[in-house]
Protein backbone atom coordinates (compact mmCIF):
# COMPACT_ATOMS: atom_id res chain seq x y z
CA UNK A 1 0.00 0.00 0.00
CA UNK A 2 2.98 2.28 -0.03
CA UNK A 3 5.04 3.88 -3.19
CA UNK A 4 8.31 2.75 -3.85
CA UNK A 5 11.15 5.03 -2.06
CA UNK A 6 12.12 8.04 -2.84
CA UNK A 7 15.92 7.10 -4.10
CA UNK A 8 14.50 4.42 -5.83
CA UNK A 9 11.72 5.71 -8.41
CA UNK A 10 14.06 9.27 -8.50
CA UNK A 11 15.25 6.90 -11.44
CA UNK A 12 12.36 4.90 -12.25
CA UNK A 13 9.20 7.01 -14.07
CA UNK A 14 9.77 8.46 -17.47
CA UNK A 15 6.83 11.02 -17.48
CA UNK A 16 7.45 11.45 -21.69
CA UNK A 17 6.39 7.92 -22.05
CA UNK A 18 4.51 6.65 -25.14
CA UNK A 19 4.79 10.68 -26.11
CA UNK A 20 3.21 12.03 -29.27
CA UNK A 21 5.32 12.03 -32.66
CA UNK A 22 6.06 14.66 -34.57
CA UNK A 23 5.58 14.34 -38.41
CA UNK A 24 8.51 13.39 -40.43
CA UNK A 25 7.40 16.27 -43.15
CA UNK A 26 4.39 17.57 -44.86
CA UNK A 27 4.35 15.90 -47.54
CA UNK A 28 0.96 14.88 -46.90
CA UNK A 29 -1.76 15.52 -44.15
CA UNK A 30 -1.62 13.57 -40.94
CA UNK A 31 -3.77 12.96 -38.07
CA UNK A 32 -2.99 12.27 -34.30
CA UNK A 33 -4.46 11.93 -31.29
CA UNK A 34 -3.42 12.21 -27.28
CA UNK A 35 -4.63 12.00 -23.62
CA UNK A 36 -2.52 14.66 -21.97
CA UNK A 37 -2.33 14.56 -18.03
CA UNK A 38 -0.89 17.18 -16.06
CA UNK A 39 -0.60 16.07 -11.86
CA UNK A 40 1.32 16.83 -8.85
CA UNK A 41 2.85 14.59 -6.33
CA UNK A 42 4.38 11.05 -6.30
CA UNK A 43 2.54 8.46 -4.53
CA UNK A 44 -0.72 8.07 -2.38
CA UNK A 45 -0.76 10.93 -0.38
CA UNK A 46 -1.46 9.89 2.83
CA UNK A 47 0.36 10.63 5.80
CA UNK A 48 4.04 11.75 5.83
CA UNK A 49 5.83 13.69 2.41
CA UNK A 50 9.20 12.83 2.59
CA UNK A 51 10.26 16.12 0.24
CA UNK A 52 7.74 17.58 2.45
CA UNK A 53 9.29 16.49 5.57
CA UNK A 54 12.63 17.90 3.98
CA UNK A 55 11.48 20.97 2.95
CA UNK A 56 10.01 21.47 7.22
CA UNK A 57 13.50 20.41 8.41
CA UNK A 58 15.26 23.47 6.13
CA UNK A 59 12.68 26.01 8.01
CA UNK A 60 14.14 24.76 11.34
CA UNK A 61 11.43 22.50 12.08
CA UNK A 62 12.45 19.38 14.55
CA UNK A 63 11.49 15.91 13.64
CA UNK A 64 9.40 16.05 16.53
CA UNK A 65 7.52 18.97 15.26
CA UNK A 66 7.52 17.35 11.24
CA UNK A 67 5.32 14.41 12.59
CA UNK A 68 2.91 16.11 14.68
CA UNK A 69 2.12 18.11 11.83
CA UNK A 70 1.72 15.33 9.02
CA UNK A 71 0.00 12.80 11.50
CA UNK A 72 -2.87 14.73 13.72
CA UNK A 73 -3.39 14.77 17.66
CA UNK A 74 -0.37 12.00 17.97
CA UNK A 75 2.22 12.01 20.79
CA UNK A 76 5.24 10.38 20.51
CA UNK A 77 5.85 6.80 22.62
CA UNK A 78 8.03 4.21 23.40
CA UNK A 79 8.60 0.30 22.75
CA UNK A 80 11.75 -1.43 22.92
CA UNK A 81 14.05 -0.95 20.42
CA UNK A 82 15.27 -4.68 20.51
CA UNK A 83 11.61 -6.90 20.04
CA UNK A 84 12.12 -8.89 17.45
CA UNK A 85 10.63 -8.19 13.64
CA UNK A 86 10.75 -10.64 10.99
CA UNK A 87 10.93 -9.36 7.28
CA UNK A 88 10.57 -11.14 4.18
CA UNK A 89 12.65 -11.38 1.98
CA UNK A 90 12.36 -14.03 -0.23
CA UNK A 91 9.06 -15.68 -0.31
CA UNK A 92 10.16 -19.13 -2.58
CA UNK A 93 13.17 -20.08 -5.17
CA UNK A 94 16.79 -20.95 -4.13
CA UNK A 95 18.62 -20.14 -0.57
CA UNK A 96 22.12 -19.69 0.21
CA UNK A 97 23.40 -18.00 3.31
CA UNK A 98 26.99 -17.86 4.76
CA UNK A 99 28.24 -15.60 8.01
CA UNK A 100 25.95 -18.30 10.36
CA UNK A 101 27.79 -20.75 13.06
CA UNK A 102 24.46 -21.86 14.99
CA UNK A 103 21.43 -23.65 14.04
CA UNK A 104 18.25 -22.95 16.63
CA UNK A 105 18.08 -25.47 18.74
CA UNK A 106 20.94 -27.61 17.55
CA UNK A 107 23.68 -27.46 19.70
CA UNK A 108 25.59 -30.37 18.38
CA UNK A 109 26.15 -29.13 14.62
CA UNK A 110 28.06 -25.63 14.05
CA UNK A 111 28.37 -23.91 10.71
CA UNK A 112 32.13 -22.46 9.49
CA UNK A 113 31.34 -18.69 9.31
CA UNK A 114 33.22 -18.91 6.05
CA UNK A 115 31.31 -21.80 4.30
CA UNK A 116 28.52 -20.98 1.91
CA UNK A 117 25.16 -23.06 2.56
CA UNK A 118 22.11 -23.98 0.30
CA UNK A 119 18.99 -24.44 1.93
CA UNK A 120 16.92 -27.19 -0.13
CA UNK A 121 13.48 -28.20 0.75
CA UNK A 122 13.10 -32.25 1.14
CA UNK A 123 9.76 -33.51 1.51
CA UNK A 124 8.50 -31.10 4.88
CA UNK A 125 11.99 -31.00 6.15
CA UNK A 126 14.33 -28.61 4.68
CA UNK A 127 18.46 -29.68 3.96
CA UNK A 128 21.16 -27.70 4.42
CA UNK A 129 23.99 -28.25 1.84
CA UNK A 130 27.58 -27.48 0.77
CA UNK A 131 29.70 -28.91 -1.79
CA UNK A 132 27.31 -30.96 -2.69
CA UNK A 133 27.58 -32.67 0.88
CA UNK A 134 24.58 -32.46 3.22
CA UNK A 135 25.29 -30.81 6.42
CA UNK A 136 21.97 -32.29 7.80
CA UNK A 137 18.48 -32.24 7.29
CA UNK A 138 15.65 -30.48 9.78
CA UNK A 139 12.29 -29.50 10.82
CA UNK A 140 11.50 -26.03 9.98
CA UNK A 141 11.65 -23.27 10.77
CA UNK A 142 15.39 -23.86 10.25
CA UNK A 143 16.66 -20.34 11.85
CA UNK A 144 20.83 -20.02 11.28
CA UNK A 145 22.60 -16.91 13.12
CA UNK A 146 26.58 -15.83 13.89
CA UNK A 147 28.61 -13.70 15.36
CA UNK A 148 27.96 -11.07 12.70
CA UNK A 149 26.00 -9.93 9.71
CA UNK A 150 24.54 -12.74 7.78
CA UNK A 151 25.01 -12.57 3.59
CA UNK A 152 21.96 -13.98 1.99
CA UNK A 153 23.49 -15.14 -1.38
CA UNK A 154 22.04 -13.22 -4.50
CA UNK A 155 19.85 -10.27 -1.99
CA UNK A 156 22.50 -8.65 0.60
CA UNK A 157 23.75 -8.78 3.61
CA UNK A 158 21.54 -8.67 6.80
CA UNK A 159 21.69 -7.98 11.00
CA UNK A 160 20.17 -11.06 13.11
CA UNK A 161 19.31 -14.08 11.98
CA UNK A 162 17.85 -15.88 8.94
CA UNK A 163 14.97 -18.26 9.07
CA UNK A 164 14.00 -20.87 6.68
CA UNK A 165 10.64 -22.46 5.58
CA UNK A 166 9.50 -24.88 2.68
CA UNK A 167 7.57 -21.90 0.42
CA UNK A 168 3.87 -22.10 0.83
CA UNK A 169 3.63 -21.74 -2.65
CA UNK A 170 5.31 -25.04 -3.10
CA UNK A 171 8.27 -23.84 -4.95
CA UNK A 172 11.56 -23.50 -3.12
CA UNK A 173 12.45 -22.07 0.32
CA UNK A 174 10.71 -19.06 1.92
CA UNK A 175 13.71 -16.71 3.49
CA UNK A 176 12.88 -14.21 6.58
CA UNK A 177 15.13 -11.66 8.21
CA UNK A 178 14.51 -12.06 12.28
CA UNK A 179 16.57 -9.17 13.96
CA UNK A 180 15.62 -6.11 16.47
CA UNK A 181 13.41 -3.51 15.87
CA UNK A 182 15.84 -0.56 15.76
CA UNK A 183 18.07 -3.20 13.81
CA UNK A 184 15.62 -3.03 11.09
CA UNK A 185 14.50 0.75 10.90
CA UNK A 186 18.57 0.94 10.40
CA UNK A 187 18.15 -0.77 6.95
CA UNK A 188 14.69 0.87 6.25
CA UNK A 189 16.00 4.82 6.45
CA UNK A 190 18.25 5.23 3.73
CA UNK A 191 16.63 2.64 1.33
CA UNK A 192 13.08 5.05 1.94
CA UNK A 193 14.88 8.63 2.43
CA UNK A 194 18.25 10.37 0.69
CA UNK A 195 20.53 10.51 2.79
CA UNK A 196 22.14 13.38 2.57
CA UNK A 197 19.10 14.96 3.47
CA UNK A 198 18.62 17.33 6.89
CA UNK A 199 19.07 15.19 10.06
CA UNK A 200 15.74 15.99 11.56
CA UNK A 201 14.11 14.50 8.37
CA UNK A 202 16.08 11.47 8.60
CA UNK A 203 15.01 11.20 12.35
CA UNK A 204 11.00 11.85 11.75
CA UNK A 205 11.59 9.21 8.87
CA UNK A 206 13.13 6.61 11.62
CA UNK A 207 9.98 6.93 14.03
CA UNK A 208 7.69 6.80 10.93
CA UNK A 209 9.52 3.71 9.81
CA UNK A 210 9.83 2.39 13.37
CA UNK A 211 6.12 3.31 14.12
CA UNK A 212 4.77 1.59 10.89
CA UNK A 213 6.93 -1.77 11.09
CA UNK A 214 5.46 -2.16 14.65
CA UNK A 215 1.75 -0.83 13.96
CA UNK A 216 0.86 -1.76 10.14
CA UNK A 217 0.15 -5.86 10.73
CA UNK A 218 1.83 -6.17 6.91
CA UNK A 219 2.71 -9.11 6.56
CA UNK A 220 1.48 -13.13 7.12
CA UNK A 221 1.76 -15.51 10.03
CA UNK A 222 5.05 -16.20 8.98
CA UNK A 223 6.66 -12.76 8.91
CA UNK A 224 6.01 -8.97 9.90
CA UNK A 225 6.73 -7.06 7.43
CA UNK A 226 7.80 -7.13 3.73
CA UNK A 227 11.25 -5.73 2.57
CA UNK A 228 9.42 -3.47 -0.35
CA UNK A 229 6.65 -1.36 -1.15
CA UNK A 230 3.95 -3.41 0.13
CA UNK A 231 5.50 -1.98 3.58
CA UNK A 232 8.39 -0.18 3.57
CA UNK A 233 11.55 -0.22 1.54
CA UNK A 234 14.42 -2.61 3.51
CA UNK A 235 17.86 -3.25 1.96
CA UNK A 236 19.78 -4.24 5.65
CA UNK A 237 23.31 -3.07 5.77
CA UNK A 238 23.83 -1.97 2.58
CA UNK A 239 21.42 0.87 3.20
CA UNK A 240 23.15 2.34 6.56
CA UNK A 241 24.94 5.30 6.43
CA UNK A 242 26.92 7.23 9.69
CA UNK A 243 23.61 10.13 9.03
CA UNK A 244 20.70 7.17 9.22
CA UNK A 245 21.96 5.29 11.76
CA UNK A 246 22.65 8.67 13.82
CA UNK A 247 19.04 9.43 13.10
CA UNK A 248 17.79 5.44 14.86
CA UNK A 249 19.80 6.42 17.62
CA UNK A 250 18.82 9.67 18.32
CA UNK A 251 14.98 8.29 18.05
CA UNK A 252 15.58 5.00 20.00
CA UNK A 253 12.30 2.97 20.86
CA UNK A 254 10.33 6.04 19.49
CA UNK A 255 7.01 5.43 18.38
CA UNK A 256 4.08 7.90 16.89
CA UNK A 257 0.82 6.83 18.79
CA UNK A 258 -2.34 8.14 18.65
CA UNK A 259 -4.66 7.64 21.76
CA UNK A 260 -2.08 5.52 23.57
CA UNK A 261 -1.18 3.37 20.77
CA UNK A 262 1.47 3.17 17.88
CA UNK A 263 -0.05 4.62 14.60
CA UNK A 264 -0.27 3.23 11.46
CA UNK A 265 2.25 5.90 10.06
CA UNK A 266 2.25 6.04 6.21
CA UNK A 267 4.17 7.47 4.35
CA UNK A 268 5.13 8.41 0.66
CA UNK A 269 7.46 11.06 -1.64
CA UNK A 270 5.93 13.99 -2.62
CA UNK A 271 2.28 15.35 -1.51
CA UNK A 272 2.45 18.70 -4.65
CA UNK A 273 1.32 20.85 -1.76
CA UNK A 274 -1.33 19.03 0.02
CA UNK A 275 -2.15 15.64 1.57
CA UNK A 276 -4.81 13.35 1.19
CA UNK A 277 -7.45 11.83 3.66
CA UNK A 278 -6.95 7.91 4.36
CA UNK A 279 -10.23 6.95 3.57
CA UNK A 280 -10.25 8.59 0.11
CA UNK A 281 -7.52 6.96 -0.88
CA UNK A 282 -8.13 2.86 0.19
CA UNK A 283 -11.63 1.70 -0.69
CA UNK A 284 -12.60 0.19 2.38
CA UNK A 285 -10.40 1.55 4.81
CA UNK A 286 -12.32 4.13 7.46
CA UNK A 287 -11.47 7.46 8.30
CA UNK A 288 -8.95 8.01 10.57
CA UNK A 289 -7.76 11.02 13.01
CA UNK A 290 -4.59 11.51 12.56
CA UNK A 291 -4.40 10.55 8.69
CA UNK A 292 -6.23 13.40 7.37
CA UNK A 293 -5.38 16.02 4.39
CA UNK A 294 -3.89 19.39 4.89
CA UNK A 295 -2.06 21.79 3.56
CA UNK A 296 1.86 20.86 2.71
CA UNK A 297 3.46 23.91 2.30
CA UNK A 298 7.37 23.05 1.63
CA UNK A 299 6.77 19.77 -0.77
CA UNK A 300 8.48 21.74 -3.44
CA UNK A 301 11.68 21.66 -1.71
CA UNK A 302 14.99 19.74 -3.07
CA UNK A 303 13.78 20.98 -7.05
CA UNK A 304 10.99 18.28 -6.43
CA UNK A 305 10.31 17.01 -9.67
CA UNK A 306 6.86 15.32 -8.96
CA UNK A 307 5.79 18.78 -7.20
CA UNK A 308 4.23 19.53 -10.47
CA UNK A 309 4.18 17.10 -13.47
CA UNK A 310 2.96 16.11 -16.96
CA UNK A 311 2.97 13.24 -19.25
CA UNK A 312 1.49 12.35 -22.77
CA UNK A 313 -0.10 9.21 -24.27
CA UNK A 314 -1.04 8.33 -27.45
CA UNK A 315 -4.87 7.74 -27.46
CA UNK A 316 -4.43 4.24 -28.45
CA UNK A 317 -1.83 3.61 -26.33
CA UNK A 318 -4.25 5.09 -23.60
CA UNK A 319 -7.15 2.74 -24.98
CA UNK A 320 -5.36 0.03 -24.40
CA UNK A 321 -3.98 0.82 -20.53
CA UNK A 322 -7.39 1.46 -19.81
CA UNK A 323 -9.01 -1.45 -21.34
CA UNK A 324 -11.85 -3.08 -19.76
CA UNK A 325 -12.86 0.73 -18.34
CA UNK A 326 -13.40 1.78 -21.78
CA UNK A 327 -16.41 0.99 -23.85
CA UNK A 328 -15.79 1.42 -27.42
CA UNK A 329 -12.93 4.02 -27.99
CA UNK A 330 -11.91 6.55 -25.68
CA UNK A 331 -13.43 10.28 -25.95
CA UNK A 332 -12.21 11.58 -22.53
CA UNK A 333 -12.12 11.26 -19.06
CA UNK A 334 -14.04 13.36 -16.61
CA UNK A 335 -13.31 13.65 -12.45
CA UNK A 336 -17.13 13.16 -10.77
CA UNK A 337 -15.34 13.59 -7.06
CA UNK A 338 -11.92 14.58 -5.72
CA UNK A 339 -10.78 14.32 -2.14
CA UNK A 340 -10.16 17.26 0.41
CA UNK A 341 -7.01 17.58 -1.89
CA UNK A 342 -7.28 17.54 -5.95
CA UNK A 343 -6.83 13.47 -5.93
CA UNK A 344 -9.26 11.88 -7.86
CA UNK A 345 -11.67 9.54 -6.05
CA UNK A 346 -13.91 9.04 -8.37
CA UNK A 347 -13.84 9.63 -12.24
CA UNK A 348 -15.74 9.14 -15.27
CA UNK A 349 -14.06 7.14 -18.67
CA UNK A 350 -16.34 8.05 -21.58
CA UNK A 351 -15.82 6.15 -24.78
CA UNK A 352 -17.63 6.34 -28.09
CA UNK A 353 -20.32 3.41 -26.59
CA UNK A 354 -20.77 4.87 -23.20
CA UNK A 355 -19.28 5.61 -20.21
CA UNK A 356 -18.10 3.96 -16.96
CA UNK A 357 -16.83 5.25 -13.76
CA UNK A 358 -13.15 4.34 -11.98
CA UNK A 359 -11.24 5.26 -9.08
CA UNK A 360 -8.16 7.22 -9.19
CA UNK A 361 -6.60 4.40 -7.97
CA UNK A 362 -7.55 2.27 -10.93
CA UNK A 363 -6.28 5.30 -12.91
CA UNK A 364 -2.73 5.50 -11.53
CA UNK A 365 -2.27 1.61 -12.17
CA UNK A 366 -3.58 1.24 -15.37
CA UNK A 367 -2.15 4.63 -17.00
CA UNK A 368 1.23 4.30 -15.14
CA UNK A 369 1.21 8.30 -13.49
CA UNK A 370 3.02 9.42 -10.43
CA UNK A 371 0.08 10.21 -8.35
CA UNK A 372 -3.64 10.15 -8.05
CA UNK A 373 -3.62 14.32 -8.20
CA UNK A 374 -4.20 14.78 -12.23
CA UNK A 375 -6.56 16.38 -14.58
CA UNK A 376 -7.07 15.11 -18.32
CA UNK A 377 -7.43 16.64 -21.80
CA UNK A 378 -7.94 15.15 -25.02
CA UNK A 379 -7.17 16.33 -28.02
CA UNK A 380 -7.11 14.55 -31.88
CA UNK A 381 -6.10 17.20 -34.57
CA UNK A 382 -5.91 16.35 -38.44
CA UNK A 383 -4.70 18.22 -41.64
CA UNK A 384 -7.54 19.13 -43.86
CA UNK A 385 -7.69 19.57 -47.59
CA UNK A 386 -11.04 21.72 -48.40
CA UNK A 387 -10.75 21.85 -52.28
CA UNK A 388 -10.81 25.90 -51.89
CA UNK A 389 -13.92 25.50 -50.03
CA UNK A 390 -14.44 27.37 -46.77
CA UNK A 391 -14.60 24.64 -43.82
CA UNK A 392 -17.03 24.09 -41.15
CA UNK A 393 -16.72 25.69 -38.09
CA UNK A 394 -15.60 28.47 -35.85
CA UNK A 395 -13.96 31.63 -37.56
CA UNK A 396 -10.27 32.20 -36.80
CA UNK A 397 -9.93 34.98 -34.89
CA UNK A 398 -5.98 35.82 -34.50
CA UNK A 399 -3.58 37.92 -36.93
CA UNK A 400 -0.78 37.61 -34.97
CA UNK A 401 2.27 35.89 -36.31
CA UNK A 402 5.47 36.51 -34.51
CA UNK A 403 7.41 33.70 -32.76
CA UNK A 404 5.96 32.01 -29.86
CA UNK A 405 8.93 30.29 -28.65
CA UNK A 406 11.88 32.59 -29.64
CA UNK A 407 13.95 33.56 -32.85
CA UNK A 408 12.92 32.00 -36.44
CA UNK A 409 10.94 34.22 -39.71
CA UNK A 410 6.93 34.11 -39.59
CA UNK A 411 4.64 31.34 -40.14
CA UNK A 412 1.90 31.94 -42.52
CA UNK A 413 -0.30 34.88 -41.31
CA UNK A 414 -4.42 34.07 -41.31
CA UNK A 415 -6.94 36.86 -41.48
CA UNK A 416 -10.73 36.60 -41.57
CA UNK A 417 -11.08 34.11 -43.91
CA UNK A 418 -8.55 34.63 -46.52
CA UNK A 419 -7.09 31.23 -45.16
CA UNK A 420 -9.87 29.56 -46.58
CA UNK A 421 -8.63 29.99 -50.23
CA UNK A 422 -5.89 28.21 -49.74
CA UNK A 423 -7.82 25.01 -49.20
CA UNK A 424 -6.51 23.98 -45.93
CA UNK A 425 -7.19 23.39 -42.26
CA UNK A 426 -6.70 22.03 -39.17
CA UNK A 427 -9.51 20.20 -37.56
CA UNK A 428 -10.56 17.67 -35.04
CA UNK A 429 -12.17 17.36 -31.29
CA UNK A 430 -11.07 18.75 -27.35
CA UNK A 431 -12.37 17.00 -24.28
CA UNK A 432 -13.51 18.54 -21.78
CA UNK A 433 -15.16 21.59 -23.46
CA UNK A 434 -14.14 24.34 -21.66
CA UNK A 435 -16.83 27.15 -22.70
CA UNK A 436 -15.10 30.22 -24.85
CA UNK A 437 -11.68 28.58 -24.62
CA UNK A 438 -9.37 29.03 -27.26
CA UNK A 439 -8.26 26.39 -29.71
CA UNK A 440 -5.19 27.24 -30.89
CA UNK A 441 -3.21 26.65 -33.90
CA UNK A 442 0.97 26.80 -34.59
CA UNK A 443 3.14 26.68 -37.23
CA UNK A 444 6.91 25.17 -37.00
CA UNK A 445 9.42 27.91 -38.62
CA UNK A 446 12.67 26.42 -38.76
CA UNK A 447 12.02 24.96 -35.10
CA UNK A 448 10.47 28.10 -33.85
CA UNK A 449 6.76 27.92 -33.06
CA UNK A 450 5.00 30.70 -34.37
CA UNK A 451 0.85 31.87 -34.15
CA UNK A 452 -1.16 30.53 -37.22
CA UNK A 453 -5.01 30.75 -36.37
CA UNK A 454 -7.18 29.96 -33.51
CA UNK A 455 -10.55 29.36 -32.82
CA UNK A 456 -13.45 28.39 -30.56
CA UNK A 457 -14.61 25.08 -30.28
CA UNK A 458 -18.44 24.07 -30.53
CA UNK A 459 -20.17 22.60 -27.82
CA UNK A 460 -19.46 19.32 -28.43
CA UNK A 461 -15.72 20.08 -28.78
CA UNK A 462 -15.21 20.14 -32.75
CA UNK A 463 -13.05 22.79 -34.01
CA UNK A 464 -12.16 23.48 -37.78
CA UNK A 465 -9.57 26.29 -38.06
CA UNK A 466 -8.36 27.70 -41.62
CA UNK A 467 -4.35 27.57 -42.47
CA UNK A 468 -2.72 29.19 -45.20
CA UNK A 469 -0.47 26.26 -46.47
CA UNK A 470 0.94 23.14 -46.06
CA UNK A 471 2.94 22.48 -42.85
CA UNK A 472 3.99 20.95 -39.55
CA UNK A 473 1.19 22.41 -37.11
CA UNK A 474 -0.01 22.07 -33.55
CA UNK A 475 -2.85 22.70 -31.78
CA UNK A 476 -2.61 24.14 -28.37
CA UNK A 477 -6.26 24.03 -26.12
CA UNK A 478 -6.92 25.78 -22.56
CA UNK A 479 -3.05 25.31 -21.81
CA UNK A 480 -2.78 21.50 -23.20
CA UNK A 481 -0.12 21.60 -25.90
CA UNK A 482 -1.54 18.98 -28.51
CA UNK A 483 -0.20 16.94 -31.20
CA UNK A 484 1.65 17.76 -34.21
CA UNK A 485 0.63 17.39 -37.24
CA UNK A 486 1.56 17.72 -41.15
CA UNK A 487 -1.29 19.39 -43.83
CA UNK A 488 -0.82 19.33 -47.41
Amino acid sequence: MRPAAVGAFLAAVTFAAAALPAPADASASTSAAGLYITGAGFGHGVGMSQYGAAGYALHGATYQQILRNYYSQTTLGYVNPNRTVTVLLKPEGAAAFSGATKIKGVATKKLNITTNYSVLVAGAKLRIVSGGRTFGTFTPPLQVSGPGPLKLLGAGTYLGALVFRPSAAGSGVMTVNALGLDDYVRGVVGAEMPTSWPQQALDAQAVAARSYAVASGAGGADFDVYDNTRSQMYEGIAAETPATNAAVDATAGKVVEYDGRPAVTYFFASSGGRTESVQNVWVGIAPEAWLVGKSDPYDDSYNNPYYRWKMSLKLGSADAKLGKLIDGSLKGIKIVRHGVSPRIVQAKILGTKGASTATGAQLQADLGTPSTWMSFTTVTAKGVETSGSPPTGPTPTTTITTPVDGGGGLGPSVRGHSASAQGYAVSGTVYPVVARATVTVQYNSGGDWMMAASGIASATGRYSIPVSGPGIYRVIYHGTVGPKIAVG
